[in-house]
């Protein structure tokens, strides 16, 4: 079966375009013109992506991407955006996206980051799942836990933890923290983690590795203690305690 994506686009060309250029893919796509029509799409038929421009009239992208959100919904998130500025491309993330793509872009990037989101996507916890891993704000059996660093993280119910208090993390930020601790105290390339993370060397002049360890930073920082994701200059990043 064809993966679904539900675009969401006001710039009618941009919209056509990218429908035609998905379709021939190989994707089944669902093509709407504002946040309001991608939202009773998305309720009324969960894709399995979306692709959502920043700047549309009425509820734009993370508007949309927010409500999808607050409900429950953790399906992938693509989004479109002109805004260049870290802070713009951290409200994205904020808002629950899970990765973006700089306007003009070029559609074989599209392609590479959807891959890798659907990749990512893991099926939801079943009913197999020990209680205890359900319950919320209880962490999973120890030997079932990732530890390093003062971290704790369970792959499988996809949860993490620095000491008792429970991460708040998008896809992109589990599996790149997932990554680190898997790898701590081993300084991890840029090129390594992209094509780990993405699938795909976005090449030396992308930030996207820099905004998403920005915020994971964020995330994990806490006052008085020490920082856990440590910048090597020119070669990537490491975890480690202190």
């Amino acid at each position: 079966m064809p993966h679904t994506v539900l675009l969401a686009e006001d710039d009618r060309a941009i919209r056509n375009a990218l429908e035609r250029a998905l379709t021939l893919e190989g994707y089944r796509v669902t093509a709407v013109a504002d946040g309001v029509e991608a939202l009773a799409q998305a309720h009324r038929s969960r894709p399995d992506v979306l692709v959502l421009d920043v700047m549309m009239p009425g509820i734009d992208g993370l508007q949309v991407c927010r409500v999808l959100r607050a409900e429950g919904d953790r399906t992938p998130v693509l989004i479109l955006t002109a805004l260049v500025e870290t802070a713009d491309r951290i409200a994205g993330l904020d808002a629950g996206a899970d990765d973006y793509v700089l306007k003009p872009f070029d559609v074989e990037e599209v392609f590479a980051r959807l891959r890798a989101l659907l990749r990512r996507a893991a099926p939801a916890p079943t009913e197999s799942e020990p209680a205890a891993a359900q319950e919320a704000g209880s962490p999973a059996p120890s030997g079932r836990l990732l530890e390093a660093a003062g971290l704790r993280m369970d792959p499988q119910a996809r949860r993490a933890w620095r000491g008792d208090r429970e991460l708040e993390l998008t896809r992109t930020e589990f599996e790149l923290l997932e990554l680190l601790i898997r790898n701590a105290g081993v300084v991890l390339e840029h090129s390594t983690i992209y094509d780990r993370i993405w699938g795909y060397d976005f090449g030396p002049g992308s930030k996207n590795l820099a905004v998403y360890v920005g915020y994971l930073r964020r995330k994990l920082d806490e006052p008085g203690a020490p920082q856990l994701i440590h910048t090597v200059r020119g070669v990537g990043y490491v975890l480690r305690e202190g």
